[in-house]
């Protein structure tokens, strides 16, 4: 068996004499975050709102798949900025091969696929140590076009599904929510998620000023509720006002972003109150929303699984 070995790891900023430093992708990701938080713009929240996009998440238009994570974050930026009327993306050759093309003259959005890989060298010494070898992290970038980008892509690649009628309930929501066999207590003026009874408390329904936040609120504790040990086991003994406490909160309010916009639901919340925190948390750690992002995308795929399509009685006392 072989004895594992740490050695220091790799610096993202390694260049070669003479050349210029390759900025790194991780900074420049948190840095175009922060930029927006810091102009009121939070990417996970209501992202649509000053788009014309259909709500939902960004997909990959040949393949069909979602995205993921920090790309998520980086599409939906995306949208708002250029304002797309579409929340599907391929690559240059994807257009290609669809028969279709990009337009002259646009300009792509760069999104990562994170990996790991042994380096030769590594490979060498640890098999002259007979020690595991240490793999070392990377992110590739790869460059997207929103489909509103191109021209000649066959009719359905340009559908999208419309947004839900807004209503005092949702019963795509509801049934999930119940699926879930979440613990749910409704009552009192207060929302939050206690790990050690392993319960969460909401106010009713009808205290929200708009009731479809509700589901935003609702879908936030469970994003928290995710993570307690018989689940996705992350650390949720955090004290409040903590960085952890704020990375927590970072992961549940994505979480809730991205499940509200996979079930069509578009709240009007904003949690003003957490951008310091999370801000801070930000400047002082350039992975932290990478970490964060792929969290939320975890806790949303935990929670979306309960969903099998099949219709289902809203859990009693969910809402009024």
């Amino acid at each position: 068996m072989r004895k594992t070995g740490k050695r220091p790891a790799h610096g993202e900023g390694v260049v070669k004499s003479g050349q210029q430093p390759r900025p790194s992708l991780y900074s420049e990701i948190t840095d175009r975050i922060i930029a927006d938080l810091e102009h009121g713009c939070v990417p996970w929240v209501k992202p649509w709102g000053r788009a014309k996009a259909a709500i939902g998440l960004p997909k990959n238009a040949a393949t069909g798949r979602g995205y993921s994570g920090i790309n998520i974050l980086i599409l939906w930026g995306a949208v708002i900025e250029r304002s797309y009327p579409s929340q599907r993306w391929l690559t240059f050759q994807q257009a290609l091969a669809l028969g279709g093309s990009v337009r002259r003259g646009e300009h792509g959005t760069t999104i990562v696929h994170a990996g790991r890989f042994i380096p030769k060298d590594e490979k060498e010494r640890a098999n002259a140590e007979d020690i595991e070898p240490q793999a070392i992290p990377y992110l590739k970038r790869f460059t997207v076009f929103n489909v509103a980008q191109c021209e000649g892509l066959p009719e359905h690649i340009y559908e999208q599904p419309g947004p839900l009628p807004e209503r005092e309930t949702v019963p795509h929501a509801e049934a999930l929510i119940a699926a879930s066999g979440a613990d749910i207590r409704i009552g009192g003026d207060r929302a939050f998620y206690m790990p050690g009874a392993d319960f969460i408390q909401l106010p009713p329904q009808p205290a929200f000023f708009e009731q479809i936040n509700y589901y935003r609120t609702c879908f936030h504790e469970l994003g928290h509720w995710t993570g307690h040990q018989t689940r996705l086991a992350r650390d949720l003994s955090v004290s409040f006002g903590s960085k952890a406490y704020a990375r927590e909160e970072l992961t549940a309010e994505m979480a809730a972003a991205f499940v509200c916009s996979t079930l069509g639901i578009e709240p009007t919340v904003r949690h003003a109150d957490y951008v310091g925190s999370w801000l801070a948390v930000l400047r002082e750690d350039n992975r932290a929303i990478f970490r964060a992002a792929s969290l939320a995308s975890k806790a949303a795929d935990f929670l979306l699984a309960f969903d099998t399509g099949a219709e289902r009685q809203p859990q009693k006392g969910i809402a009024a």
